[in-house]
């Protein structure tokens, strides 16, 4: 006899993460997709995504031996402000197509939170090209920025590598401010820099460009003090944004999730010292799992009737099929 089991998903930017597994049983059989869900007119489409991940469910449920789909947790970049279409054709689509009885539907950062945190109340930076963090004391949820790297992500990847562009330039021109070890590695990446605006303005990638600088930025932080500036200027950045989301009471617990965090000790350490300095209350934890993982343990919870994180209906909402008799 086949088990049931849960369908969790992570879609981002470079296609779909997708887990199968039966609760209490690990580990789950996963697998990806190289191709991005594409957004139109409607946000972010439901059929491209179903026409991606049937496949794939169906697949990994004859591997992990599950009989039926009762419960999904789609977590998805761009679904607060994207989603529409997604909350109102997904779950009728999982139902048709796998069975799926009752499916919560999340932005990445929730699912994010879920899998460096659980259901604790805290806040979670998730950084990488951009920026943006959650929080919750489990009535409600926070956030703070993920305005983009035109307006806002502050102290992301792109925002450290246009920083340290910046200063390159300026070394460039002579002016106060540069730096002569970042204008040689501008140089030796992208070439001369008169050429740096004809390359990154008419791009449609051009966050992924400037966040490819940040590494650079970090190597240089332990010999230009410019460099050291600039991710000490970061750390401030996302440090506002953990304080804007993070509860003012209790013991809430704050970790990281992302590339952005991979920089090390010249990023760490400033972050450590600004979070204890402007959350002293808090406790830094590192992050348990990731995005997908958020969504295995929303999907379980969801199977089990003890998801305790706060819906919301922009951030966080499960729907049932007619006749579920779970709530």
């Amino acid at each position: 006899m086949t088990a049931a089991g849960y369908l969790a998903v992570d879609s981002g930017g470079s296609g779909l993460r997708v887990a199968v597994g039966v609760p209490g049983r690990e580990p789950p059989a996963r697998r990806e997709t190289r191709e991005p869900v594409r957004t139109g007119a409607r946000g972010i489409d439901p059929a491209h995504l179903m026409d991606q991940l049937v496949p794939v469910a169906r697949a990994l449920a004859a591997e992990a031996g599950v009989g039926e789909l009762g419960t999904a947790a789609v977590g998805a970049a761009g679904f607060a402000s994207l989603g529409d279409a997604l909350r109102a054709e997904l779950p009728g689509a999982l139902a048709r197509e796998l069975g799926v009885r009752a499916v919560a539907l999340a932005a990445d950062a929730v699912t994010a939170y879920a899998g460096a945190l659980g259901p604790r109340p805290g806040a979670v930076l998730a950084a990488g090209t951009g920026l943006i963090a959650l929080g919750t004391d489990l009535t409600g949820w926070r956030r703070a920025d993920g305005w983009g790297h035109l307006l806002g992500d502050c102290g992301s990847g792109a925002w450290i590598g246009r920083a340290g562009l910046e200063a390159a330039l300026r070394a460039h021109d002579g002016r106060d401010g540069g730096s002569a070890p970042l204008l040689a590695c501008a140089e030796e990446q992208f070439g001369p820099v008169r050429g740096l605006p004809g390359l990154l303005y008419p791009r449609t990638d051009r966050a992924a460009v400037l966040a490819s600088f940040a590494p650079r930025v970090a190597g240089c932080a332990a010999r230009d003090p410019v460099a050291a500036d600039i991710l000490c200027t970061a750390a401030r950045h996302l440090a506002d944004s953990a304080a804007a989301v993070c509860p003012a009471d209790g013991s809430p617990e704050v970790a990281f999730t992302g590339g952005l965090f991979k920089m090390g000790d010249p990023l760490l350490v400033p972050l450590g010292e600004e979070l204890a300095r402007r959350l002293p209350h808090a406790r830094q934890v590192p992050a348990e799992g990731d995005p997908l993982h958020g969504s295995v343990r929303i999907a379980t919870d969801l199977a089990a009737g003890r998801l305790t994180l706060p819906a919301d209906p922009v951030l966080l909402c499960v729907r049932r099929a007619p006749g579920d008799g779970a709530g």
